[in-house]
This record gives C-alpha cells, structure tokens and sequence, in this order.
C-alpha cells in the first residue's frame, strides 16, 4: 500500500512539472517572427487610503520574466488540481485548502521581494509554498504525510515552511500579529527586510488584527497587512459578514491600497512600492486588499455550490481568470506566441 502511494505520488509530480513544460505559449532567445524582447503594460488604477500617490500604473516587463511567471502561475494551478485528485482519491487526509484562482497574488508579491523580505500567510499556503522555492514534490508529499514533504509528512496542508516563508498557519488570523513580530525583528536587526502578512476577508474582523494594526503604527514597523479578498469567508459572503467591505481601509491610521489581484503585474507592482514605502522611506506599516476569487471551495470537504452559482464561478474563469489574462497579453504584446497544440491552460 505504501509503495503504491509513493509511486503514485512521484508520477503525480512528475506530470504536473513535465505538464508545465510544454504550456502552449513560447518566446524565442532572438529578434525574431515578430517577437519582442520587452514591453509595456497599463492596468487600471488603484484604490487609496490616507495616500496622495501609490504604485505605478505602468510597468515594463521582459519576455523571459513574463515567461518565467507564467510558468509559475500554471504550475500553481496544476499542483492545486493534482492535490485534489489525491484527496479524492484518499491519498490526502484530514484539511486541505486549495488557492486556484489566486495565483496571481503569489507569484506577484514574490517577483516583487527581495531577498532580506518575508511571507507568512493562512492555512491557504501551498501556492506561496512553491513560489517561495520548495519543489512541487515537496509539497504534495507534505499533503500525503510522507517523509519527503517539505516538513517531513508532519505539517500537512496548513504548515509547509521555506527561508523567509513563516508559513503557513492553522489558527485564523494568528498569522497576522506573528507578522508584525517578523517585521519587528526586520527592524531589530536592521536587515531592511519587509514583512508581508496575509489573512482572508473572514479573518479581518478579528480583535488581534486591530492589535497587530495598533502594535505596528505605534512602532513604525516595515509591516504589509494583506487582506486576501476572495470574497467569501468560508460559506459567508463579505457583505454578509462585514459591516465595511473596504478592507484596505481598515488600518483607519494606516494608509491602504486596494490591488487587483487578478492581476500579476498590479500585484507585482504593489509590493515594490510597499518595499519602498516601508524599507527605504521607513514610512511605517501599509494595509492591502488584493481582490482575487477562488474556484473551488473553501476546503475539499466544501463544494463550493451552496453559497454561490456555478455560473458565478465559470464567468470569472472566462473573463478574469488571472493565467489567461496574463497569456493573452503576453501574446498580445508579442512577447510570446500561441503554439498550435492545445493552449495550456485550456481545461485546468
């Protein structure tokens, strides 16, 4: 029986990473059919809180980094969907939270960071898991329980760790003051690190948010609040569980940004600007809210139909759907081009 998991599990992996290698949108290394080698992005402004100016509206963006991103997002997805398939098929026990659909905030918050900067987020964590450099092996072991994981099969789902990744954590909203303490200790040793704490909207009511927004004003902290808005806390909508839907403006004191997390290169942007506000301007602490949706459930023990439409969910896909998005104006950029085989996101 165990033999039999760990065969299905590497395959598993296997396909997953070879799957990514061929994603139907290519660039070539030279000047030619047409590609480019660089471009220029627009996306729509942000939304302000307590800011005279934000983050650029423009960016510019290389074919190999739009490449690399996009290869990213799609492995992401694709992990995300195998980790199903093994919870379907017993393979992964007890929770298990999936982040399709949010992909965008992952990868764009990381090509954004530095070195010196630090992520701790919710129980929702496999993305930043991958992004932050632990192999797609590594955490689909982890979820099975195998020695290989990225904790040695003792964390599961909710606690996979990686250098400057602080997890990762069970308890909703505890992250969040844990984050403020990262940032303190950013600011003790004076590394200029930056601190980015995630939490999803049915968490941003919590008393020990307002502590951690309290804690982080009063000590001008290099501290990013992030507000995960996918809309939906657990089974509950947002403007059934919140009182202010704003959620960037919750800091109140603390000045905010709403981002389009739709969006990789907003979201991209957003987090070089918090690192400069924070880490070179020492301006102190910022609050996010970075509007995203997830397709499945709130867990796999979730369908995810009882709360909200299936239509809801497959027009997201169709018209925000933040992979193909990104392929379309990468191909429309001509940074890339479409292969003839079949496109690599169809059908994920």
């Amino acid at each position: 029986m165990l033999a039999r998991q760990a065969r299905l599990l590497a395959k598993t992996a296997a396909k997953v990473e070879s799957s990514t290698g061929s994603l139907g949108v290519f660039g070539t290394t030279t000047q030619k059919n047409g590609i480019a080698t660089e471009a220029t992005f627009d996306y729509h402004p942000y939304k302000l809180h307590h800011l005279d100016e934000g983050p650029a509206t423009s960016t510019t963006l290389t074919r190999d980094e739009g490449l690399r991103l996009y290869h990213q997002m799609v492995t992401v997805r694709r992990m995300e969907t195998a980790a199903a398939n093994l919870y379907k098929e017993k393979a992964i026990r007890g929770f298990c939270h999936l982040c399709s659909g949010q992909e965008a905030i992952y990868s764009g918050l990381v090509a954004g960071m530095r070195s010196q900067d630090s992520v701790i987020t919710s129980y929702r964590a496999h993305g930043f898991t991958y992004v932050m450099g632990i192999p797609v092996l590594g955490v689909l072991a982890e979820l099975t329980g195998k020695k290989s994981g990225v904790v040695r099969g003792k964390g599961g789902s909710m606690h996979m760790y990686a250098k400057n990744f602080y997890g990762g954590n069970g308890i909703v909203g505890a992250q969040v003051p844990l984050g403020a303490g990262i940032a303190f200790a950013h600011k003790y040793k004076g590394d200029g690190g930056v601190n980015f704490s995630l939490y999803g909207d049915g968490a941003a009511s919590q008393g020990q948010i307002a502590e951690a927004f309290n804690m982080a004003r009063l000590w001008n902290l290099p501290a990013v609040f992030i507000c995960e808005n996918n809309h939906y806390g657990m089974g509950t909508s947002e403007d059934r569980h919140s009182a202010s839907t704003e959620f960037y403006k919750r800091g109140d004191y603390i000045p905010g940004i709403h981002v389009d997390g739709m969006d990789i290169l907003a979201v991209r942007e957003a987090a070089r600007f918090a690192i400069d506000y924070c880490s070179v301007q020492e301006k102190g602490p910022l609050v996010f809210e970075i509007s995203t949706y997830r397709y499945h459930g709130h867990s796999m023990s979730d369908p995810g139909t009882s709360y909200r439409t299936r239509d809801e969910v497959q027009e997201v896909r169709q018209t925000r759907d933040p992979i193909t998005g990104f392929r379309d104006r990468l191909v429309g950029a001509e940074l890339a081009e479409v292969s003839r085989r079949r496109q690599g996101t169809q059908g994920i």
